[in-house]
């Protein structure tokens, strides 16, 4: 089993027996080896539906390396990304991630991957009520950002 994604498994199996979440465990290292953060599934201990083992770790390498790019850095997980994780990975820029158990397993234990990826495909529409409004009075903040060349992706 490759080193990283042992230590993910750990982690993983960690904090699902011991209540912090459900069965998911992550590991950054950069391109030499050297862990940078590792952690599990927070949901349950921190009543926060975002806190996934891959933001987890994330935000924790984030802050760690005072940066919110982590170009350069591989992210190990011990299941395919869902869609918000999927989406930190890439705002990120992590190019390079591990995966171990797919998502149809996370599905198959009770975890609804596949209902936003029918969302982000156009099907599914009813899962979730979403209306522009008042652009015009929001726009303007868009406008002055960009005039003062303040662009972070």
């Amino acid at each position: 089993m490759n080193e990283y994604m042992k230590i993910a498994n750990d982690c993983a199996e960690h904090g699902s027996n011991i209540g912090e979440g459900g069965p998911f465990g992550a590991v950054i290292t950069d391109k030499e080896g050297n862990i940078i953060a590792k952690g599990n599934n927070m949901v349950l201990k921190n009543n926060d539906p975002t806190a996934h083992a891959e933001v987890t770790v994330i935000r924790e390498a984030c802050k760690k390396l005072g940066t919110y790019d982590l170009s350069g850095y591989i992210l190990y997980t011990s299941c395919e990304p869902c869609p918000m994780c999927l989406s930190a990975i890439i705002w990120a820029n992590i190019k390079e991630v591990y995966y171990a158990c797919t998502r149809e397993d996370a599905g198959s234990i009770g975890f609804r991957d596949d209902v936003i990826y029918e969302y982000l495909e156009g099907k599914n529409k009813d899962l979730i009520s979403l209306k522009q409004i008042d652009r015009e009075e929001c726009i303007n903040l868009f406008e002055e950002y960009k005039k003062n060349n303040r662009i972070i992706y």
